[in-house]
């Protein structure tokens, strides 16, 4: 992109569209193999013996807590080396994974594929967003982030018409399992991982562009070595390493490690007490004391970098609104196949069709619209982009009110369709706040972040929690309305971040400055 120095393009190249249509696909191929156990999930429940606890479980917290774990790390990796090659290794490795799913014959065995997804997928949207604020002008970031962002809806979607017409196909082909003894869930995965092997290839011929010069910024300089800060990053958030990172840091630091670590296994051992199950708690329990971790190191070794994010309640405000939109989103994505399997008595293969379809539908119609609209906002006010944050947490509430009480098809397809547009409104729009909030050079450890909230509070906690209370109420629609109590704290939190948000964008600069960076 040819700029004059110190002098910030308004327009986008054809190439940046090009490049953004390619990482709009990889989304896609990221949201089919996350997803496609939504459609699988009876089947699965039914072969391997399971719970809806246990689907939540696999759907939710065991790739989420190490899609969050790892993200931090990556996200760091793709600030300091070479994003296209990141983002290449990364969809090899999930889309590998996806097929290997295919082959579990357990639980556990899928748990552990699962968590093979989620590593792999947290080198996409660090690398992702970085790629696109660096080829897209602010005054386009928030549209062309929900293009790139609307990927998940469709990907959502696919994956759904795409896997309930080959379990149902193959179910009916083979009734007692097909080659190699496999049954319908298992050749679905198999089958939807082989595309992103083919997509790598394509990823690895994009160019890497010059970073913050769409922002009119010099060019910084390349670190002189990204791997070593991967592995010194790695140290910080990765337990039991953890201890070795904070022992690094003296005493003090050590101790105060400590006594988080104690904290975290003092209230997981509480809630097993309780009978809670202890893969599930354990794993959160990770993925908290990591999250502490990491940010205790972040203060020592990068003070700008944790006054931006960390330290920072704008940002934090905003990933809470964003996260707990996500805890109920993320849990009627996956519900919606099994409701309306089990309870409307639908047929795989148009249940994946139609709740496929509205889902890639409304939500590519609402992040592209929300996008638009808050780039829109954003031009005659500096938090304009939070408005559609706080829609997105409160008008689709009522469309899963109707949608999980719904006796008919009639009345649940087109709830979820309206609740998914709503819902779907607030993620470009929260995406380009958080970027706009850091540096350049802080772009993927702040998307890694960001993404903790829509992992760990999300994905690793909303679907677990519905089927928790499914199991223990017999009723699934139980189990997803309990969900929206957490309304008034996403609202509260995106109150505070429109607020927040307009001062800590013009301090951005001024801030990092007085924590040290040489601005």
């Amino acid at each position: 992109m040819a700029t004059i120095p110190g002098s910030a393009p308004t327009r986008a190249p054809a190439y940046a569209w090009y490049v953004l249509g390619i990482l709009f696909l990889v989304y896609v191929l990221n949201f089919v193999d996350r997803q496609i156990i939504s459609i699988l999930a009876e089947d699965i429940k039914r072969d391997l013996h399971l719970k809806d606890e246990d689907l939540g479980f696999l759907y939710g917290t065991a790739f989420g807590v190490f899609y969050s774990l790892f993200g931090i790390p990556l996200g760091r990796l793709a600030d300091n080396w070479h994003r296209v090659r990141l983002m290449t290794l990364g969809l090899a490795l999930w889309s590998a994974m996806t097929a290997f799913s295919g082959m579990a014959r357990s639980g556990g065995m899928l748990a552990t594929a699962r968590i093979g997804v989620g590593i792999g997928e947290a080198t996409a949207s660090p690398s992702a967003y970085s790629l696109i604020s660096d080829y897209f002008p602010k005054r386009l970031r928030a549209t062309a982030l929900a293009i790139y962002s609307s990927g998940l809806y469709v990907g959502g979607g696919l994956s759904l018409g795409i896997g309930g017409l080959i379990v149902q196909r193959w179910n009916h082909a083979y009734p007692d399992g097909g080659p190699f003894g496999l049954h319908g869930w298992q050749a679905a995965f198999m089958i939807v991982g082989i595309p992103g092997l083919v997509l790598a290839l394509v990823i690895a011929t994009l160019r890497e562009p010059i970073r913050g010069a769409v922002e009119g910024l010099p060019e910084p300089p390349a670190h002189p070595a990204p791997f070593k800060e991967f592995l010194a990053e790695l140290v910080t958030i990765l337990p039991p390493l953890t201890l070795i990172g904070a022992a690094m840091g003296g005493g003090r630091a050590l101790l105060v490690n400590l006594l988080g670590l104690g904290v975290v296994v003092g209230a997981v051992t509480l809630l097993i007490a309780f009978g809670e199950p202890w893969p599930q708690w354990v794993a959160i329990g990770i993925g908290a004391y990591a999250v502490f971790s990491w940010a205790c190191a972040l203060k020592r070794r990068d003070p700008p970098t944790f006054r931006l994010i960390v330290g920072n309640p704008a940002f934090l405000c905003v990933v809470i609104a964003y996260g707990l939109n996500a805890f109920v989103s993320y849990a009627v994505s996956f519900w919606a196949s099994p409701y309306v399997l089990r309870t409307l008595h639908e047929t795989p293969a148009m249940a994946g069709l139609l709740v496929g379809s509205s889902g890639a539908l409304g939500g590519f119609l609402g992040v592209t619209l929300g996008g638009i609209a808050a780039d829109r906002l954003r031009r005659r006010n500096p938090a304009g982009r939070l408005i559609v944050v706080l829609f997105g947490a409160t008008v689709p509430l009522p469309f899963v009110m109707l949608a999980f009480t719904a006796t008919s098809t009639m009345v649940f397809y087109p709830a979820v369709f309206l609740s998914g547009i709503c819902a779907s409104t607030a993620l470009g729009a929260a995406g380009a706040t958080m970027q706009d909030l850091v540096l350049p050079r802080m772009r993927g450890t702040a998307t890694g972040t960001f993404f903790i909230g829509t992992t760990l509070l999300g994905l690793a906690m909303g679907p677990y929690l519905a089927g928790r209370i499914s199991t223990l109420s017999g009723s699934l629609s139980t189990g997803v309305l309990s969900l929206l109590l957490v309304a008034p704290i996403t609202i509260a939190a995106a109150i505070g971040a429109y607020k927040l948000v307009p001062r800590a964008e013009a301090n951005r600069e001024a801030w990092a400055r007085a924590a040290g960076e040489a601005i």
